[in-house]
């Protein structure tokens, strides 16, 4: 069992999340403290007064230090609103029969890692996977060191965030007396914890559809590959219905709350009158709603997954889609419009997700840190390593 008092701080587009805990008898992540604050100092995915920030990291960290009783001397760092890039590059080796040696995977990693950082130079890598191997032309699921071959191909797919972000958040950090001993993308760890969850499963989509505000990020080969937001969620649905019935919005969501999920059984079925209460009555069929809904459904699937450019280069393999949807717009005729919309594509299995719980996500999160990812390229910290020396211990781990 890892001893180990972890301390997390998590941005995301709402508050600002201290959390500390430790592993229990079972091995599980335990919170021994927790304390969200609205976000404050954070805007449009960038830190726009670094004063306020700083200032309520420095007194939360204090109270936490002082209601546990333990100083911290790192953090690990929650990242989900900071505009991650992400950059899939190959390098390659010819052998001409030979064997393949641990140097030419050296080689090809402190090549490609170097390119990036040059043409990235305003960018800070966070995350590195070795995302896919090929040996004269056919897939290999681990490095082939020690085997024969003509040609070799690696792909890494890096994730990056601004440098100045970066700095920003390091410069907060260090005058709290913290080390940035990890940085986590949010979507990262939720991926992870599907693919532990499905074993088999190494290919995927997934979607969060909240009410304002939308995410999808793509796992292939157990490695994080892309990650797109969108400023649109569930409360276009409901506005579409509002201006084209003149319903009130609360007569909106109490209707959807109520109405059967089969299309079938409301075809000349009128909206009941108890709903209008203070309100003139008005004859307005049911499937109107239902058009409506799965008109504006099928577009929001079309912008965030299937007509979407920066997802073309995925969406004709075979992947799941996981889909969550936020608990104030989780209708259960809404849900069976996501569901007939997404299953569209018969190459594709479609499930809905819950929300992932702060016990099983940083759970994941505490995991990650302590014991790596079978595909990240970047293991915890160690500080009496360079930092390309703790890149190939993990690779070659």
């Amino acid at each position: 069992m890892i001893n180990s008092t972890t301390l997390f701080f998590e941005i995301n587009k709402i508050n600002l999340t201290f959390i500390a805990g430790e592993y229990d008898e079972q091995n599980n992540f335990k919170i021994t403290y927790k304390e969200q604050v609205p976000i404050i100092g954070v805007e449009n995915n960038r830190i726009t007064d670094y004063g306020k920030l700083f200032n309520v990291v420095k007194e939360n960290v204090y109270k936490i230090e002082q209601d546990l009783n333990f100083t911290f001397k790192d953090l690990v760092l929650i990242l989900e609103n900071f505009e991650p890039t992400f950059i899939n590059v190959t390098g390659y080796k010819k052998l001409n029969s030979s064997q393949i040696l641990r140097e030419n995977i050296t080689y090809i990693l402190n090549s490609l890692k170097s390119y990036i950082d040059k043409v990235e130079d305003k960018k800070t890598i966070i995350h590195i996977f070795n995302s896919e191997f090929y040996l004269d032309y056919k897939k290999v699921e681990n490095l082939p060191i020690g085997l024969f071959g003509d040609f070799y191909s690696h792909e890494l797919s890096f994730a990056l965030i601004k440098k100045i972000d970066y700095k920003n958040l390091n410069n907060i950090f260090e005058k709290c007396n913290l080390k940035i001993r990890k940085i986590l993308l949010k979507s990262f760890i939720v991926g992870a914890n599907i693919s532990n969850s499905r074993k088999s499963l190494e290919n995927f989509f997934k979607i969060q559809i909240n009410e304002s505000n939308s995410k999808l990020f793509y796992f292939e080969n157990n490695s994080l590959k892309h990650e797109q937001d969108f400023n649109f969620g569930s409360n276009i649905i409901i506005n579409d219905i509002l201006k084209i019935t003149a319903l009130k919005k609360n007569t909106i969501k109490e209707i959807l709350d109520e109405i059967e999920p089969q299309k079938e059984s409301f075809n000349e079925d009128y909206i009941e009158e108890k709903f209008f209460k203070k309100d003139i009555y008005r004859k307005i069929k049911k499937k109107l709603i239902y058009d409506i809904a799965f008109a504006r459904i099928k577009e929001i699937s079309e912008i965030i997954l299937f007509n979407n450019v920066n997802t073309r280069h995925y969406i004709n393999k075979k992947n799941d889609i996981f889909l969550e949807i936020n608990h104030e717009s989780n209708y259960s005729i809404l849900r069976n419009i996501y569901k007939s919309v997404f299953e569209i594509n018969d190459k594709k299995n479609f499930e809905f997700l819950k929300n992932l719980s702060y016990d099983d996500t940083l759970n994941t999160a505490f995991k990650l840190v302590h014991f790596g990812w079978k595909k990240e390229a970047i293991p915890l910290a160690q500080p009496e390593k360079s930092g390309l020396a703790r890149l190939f211990d993990a690779i070659f781990s």
